[in-house]
């Protein structure tokens, strides 16, 4: 997808969600579709780096985002209840939805995996992420043409020592979209899911240490497939798990 030619104005007059907005991969996306000529929605748990994102997507002379801060970890179900109305009330509808935010955990042998680490990964991962995309799609069906995109991983579709809660969180993320995308097929909703690839974030940092940083894809370098999936373009593209890279 490194291919994919970005048109501009291909965004233009969608209105799209993005979780984990203030920093890595969400970042981009967020500045990337407000460069195309969308009103994104900035969610994440640090208000500090959403206004910096905030700051840096009016500094482009792109339209006036939105802030939603919220920890994903915590949030309950009327969390995302009202969060939904609010949008609906401000925007009136949603024309699509990146769920990026994600919880890497430890990287530890299974029989040692801690209960808690494995239930805030699992929360974060999977939980919230039903939570975010049952309150959502109700207005994701209000747009002529609705992406609902996941973001999956290598590990998400073959398991990996030492990957434990991490893997299995991204095993069920693919199932779920698999599951929201034959519910809604034919429908105006398609649903996705993005595997970014080894890109040069902070959790890829946390997770290989000693790694050449310098030797991987940027955010921005992978984001012709999140335009792609976010665009019209894409339309007929339903239940897919597509590598970034």
């Amino acid at each position: 997808m490194f291919n994919y030619q970005i048109i501009e104005d291909s965004l233009q007059n969608k209105t799209i969600l993005i979780t984990g907005a203030g920093d890595g991969i969400g970042r981009q996306a967020a500045l990337t579709y407000a460069k195309l000529g969308a009103t994104v929605i900035l969610l994440g748990k640090t208000v500090k780096k959403l206004e910096d994102v905030y700051d840096e997507i009016l500094a482009q002379g792109s339209l006036k985002p939105a802030i939603i801060p919220l920890d994903m970890k915590g949030a309950t179900k009327q969390n995302y209840i009202d969060m939904c109305a609010t949008i609906n009330a401000q925007f009136g509808k949603l024309d699509g939805v990146l769920l990026n935010a994600s919880m890497l955990g430890e990287l530890t042998p299974f029989t040692q995996i801690h209960e808690q680490i494995w239930t805030e990964v699992m929360q974060v991962n999977v939980n919230a992420q039903f939570l975010i995309a049952q309150a959502l799609i109700p207005t994701l069906q209000l747009a002529d043409n609705a992406s609902l995109i996941f973001t999956s991983s290598g590990v998400g579709h073959k398991g990996k020592a030492y990957w434990g809660p991490y893997s299995v969180s991204k095993f069920a993320t693919e199932g779920m979209m698999q599951v929201i995308a034959d519910e809604f097929e034919n429908s105006k909703l398609r649903t996705n899911a993005i595997n970014p690839g080894a890109t040069r974030t902070k959790m890829r940092a946390s997770a290989f240490p000693a790694e050449n940083k310098e030797k991987l894809a940027t955010a921005e370098d992978i984001m012709p497939l999140y335009v792609y999936l976010m665009s019209d373009d894409s339309k007929d593209v339903n239940g897919k798990t597509l590598n970034a890279q």
